[in-house]
């Protein structure tokens, strides 16, 4: 069985196409720039060079039209035709209250996307664009919708529950919901199998550090608590957003800029995080270099989003009564030695002692650990894409 995986953005499109039957991704690429200028496809397939192509691509209809034709190449292909495809898996961002699980796709879990899309304005409405273009290029093609937010209906309602009037949530369903899912649950899952345990049987802190960031308190397998909220703003600090803020700071700046509310949140959104502490870059590789040679307000964003990683694990560890594993993630988490170093630091009250050597180390699955550490460092890759994959292979087998 292969399984096409779409990750559509407002811009851009990243696929997968995954062979189930050893679960290795045959091809993968990125479409950028659409119905933008300068369009292009960057297409690589397993044991052939990378191939790039720039055209004009005006929608999501023609960025998938050329991912076919890329799959299909005869120099740069990995398939003969489309019809070696037996079901394509789309990421979408938000499934508000409605999914608690990945779906097949029929008129109806359209229809909630739509509904969805108020509380994700940015990624469900280009989630849903990918889905329609897919249902009209490959007619007849098993759709899967798999939800970031899915995952993190397990939490109790005492950790989702905003202090706001009830009246309020009743209505307009304003409440914590969390993101990065599918990247927690693979971690969590993966991690208990490094440490040789059922997931069942743990308590973990999973941290998913790239430039939007979040962490999971997961119970059993079940996540009972995430920093992310109502939005991916809230929570840790990162490459552009603010995270925990005074709400009241937003009125604050909209009188002193005189900007709007909008203004006022595309600058938490877009201008704050490590971007606006150092004023050098969202990209941690530049702000560490930065540190690295005294520059005063970089090493303060760095301190600053480490400190608030471990008030977190900390805050996790409390709310979980114990904790088993912390586990790394993500572009940052996988590949950050310092800021691993820097967490860790602070959480030797915990029992955790980490082995500076073993974790000298990039993008592997590894317990970084002291043998005598009592909850266990890691690294795990994540594969958000092979989640998708495995879920859309599910459905279809129970379905048949």
């Amino acid at each position: 069985m292969k399984i096409l995986v779409l990750n559509c953005g407002s811009s851009s499109l990243k696929y997968q196409l995954i062979d189930m039957g050893n679960e290795d991704a045959l091809a993968k690429g990125l479409v950028e720039r659409i119905g933008i200028e300068g369009s292009r496809i960057v297409h690589e397939a397993a044991g052939k060079d990378k191939f790039t192509l720039e055209t004009a691509m005006q929608s999501h209809s023609e960025a998938i039209g050329h991912v076919m034709d890329a799959l299909t190449d005869s120099e740069h292909g990995v398939i003969r035709s489309m019809d070696e495809i037996n079901a394509v898996g789309h990421r979408v961002v938000h499934g508000g209250e409605k999914f608690a699980a990945s779906v097949i796709i029929d008129d109806k879990v359209k229809e909630a996307i739509v509904e969805c899309a108020e509380l994700a304005p940015l990624h469900n409405p280009p989630n849903l664009t990918g889905i329609k273009a897919a249902e009209e290029l490959m007619p007849g093609k098993p759709q899967v919708a798999v939800f970031d937010t899915a995952f993190h209906q397990t939490m109790p309602d005492k950790a989702y529950m905003y202090a706001i009037p009830m009246d309020l949530y009743r209505k307009y369903k304003i409440r914590r919901y969390g993101f990065h899912g599918t990247s927690h649950r693979y971690v969590s899952e993966m991690a208990a199998g490094l440490l040789g345990r059922p997931v069942t049987g743990l308590k973990m802190v999973t941290c998913h550090l790239g430039n939007g960031a979040s962490v999971c308190a997961i119970d059993g397998g079940v996540s009972v608590d995430t920093s992310m909220g109502f939005t991916p703003l809230e929570g840790l600090i990162m490459g552009t957003r603010s995270g925990d803020i005074d709400p009241a700071v937003v009125q604050f700046v909209m009188d002193k800029e005189g900007v709007d509310a909008k203004g006022a949140i595309d600058i938490l959104n877009k201008k704050s995080g490590v971007l606006g502490i150092s004023g050098v870059s969202s990209d941690f590789r530049d702000i560490e270099d930065a540190a690295s040679k005294g520059n005063a307000q970089a090493s303060l964003a760095l301190e600053s989003f480490c400190y608030r990683v471990a008030k977190y694990v900390g805050g996790y560890a409390a709310a979980m009564n114990g904790v088993d594993a912390v586990v790394f993630t993500a572009g940052l988490g996988e590949n950050g030695k310092l800021v691993r170093e820097k967490i860790c630091g602070y959480l030797g009250y915990l029992g955790l002692e980490a082995d500076l050597e073993k974790n000298n180390v990039r993008g592997k699955l590894v317990d970084f650990g002291t043998p005598g550490s009592k909850v266990r460092p890691l690294i795990v890759p994540t594969n958000e894409e092979l989640v998708i994959a495995r879920d859309t292979k599910a459905l279809l087998v129970k379905k048949s």
